[in-house]
């Protein structure tokens, strides 16, 4: 048999939560057993592959939220953030040294993106780009107003910067459907008065 660095990964199905019911169900002994032995391995086993060891630290911090009397639907906002943090390092930063290394010498991106703030277009994942290749606008509506040293100013340094500093090539505006912005923008009357003046 062949040395445990030839062993395929450990596949890690996504946890589920598990409910209050499913505790009770369990017994309050196996359950904080199965708390326990999870920290446990994470803590002995050094040589975890790291995408397990995070994987085994969200399913212990999922049975620590039941146990102290949340839900499947508890959130905790810094919880979610150093989460996401700690699977960006694992499965990222951890994987691509070279690519993170050239990154903290500076940026060349070719694109300059002009996208929507809205949270569920995200510019990253549907252009599927890479660290360093844009530099990324986004505002609602993915505006670019037209050129004033005074209104506006954070569009026009932003393409400022990326054209004269960064040389970038490509300027892309991305605009996406049921946009907010739009329907807000289509709504004002045609003599231009708003609510909000």
């Amino acid at each position: 048999s062949g040395s445990a660095s030839s062993l395929p990964a450990p596949n890690f199905l996504p946890p589920t939560s598990i409910k209050q019911s499913q505790k009770e169900k369990m017994g309050s002994s196996a359950y904080e057993e199965a708390i326990a032995g999870l920290s446990k391995l994470l803590s002995e086993k050094g040589g975890l592959d790291d995408a397990a060891a995070a994987k085994i630290k969200q399913i212990t911090a999922e049975l620590q939220i039941t146990e102290n009397g949340g839900s499947k639907d508890a959130f905790d906002p810094v919880q979610r953030i150093k989460a996401g943090f700690a699977r960006f390092k694992t499965e990222k930063y951890l994987k691509n040294p070279s690519l993170y290394g050239e990154l903290a010498k500076g940026q060349s991106p070719k694109f300059l993106v002009f996208a929507c703030s809205d949270s569920r277009v995200c510019p990253s994942h549907i252009l599927d780009f890479q660290p360093g290749e844009a530099f990324m606008v986004r505002n609602i509506a993915n505006m670019v107003p037209p050129y004033d040293q005074t209104k506006f100013s954070g569009t026009g340094a932003a393409i400022e910067y990326a054209v004269l500093h960064l040389k970038v090539e490509n300027i892309v505006v991305i605009g996406h459907s049921c946009c907010g912005g739009i329907k807000g923008l289509m709504s004002i009357p045609d003599h231009g008065a708003t609510s909000t003046e």
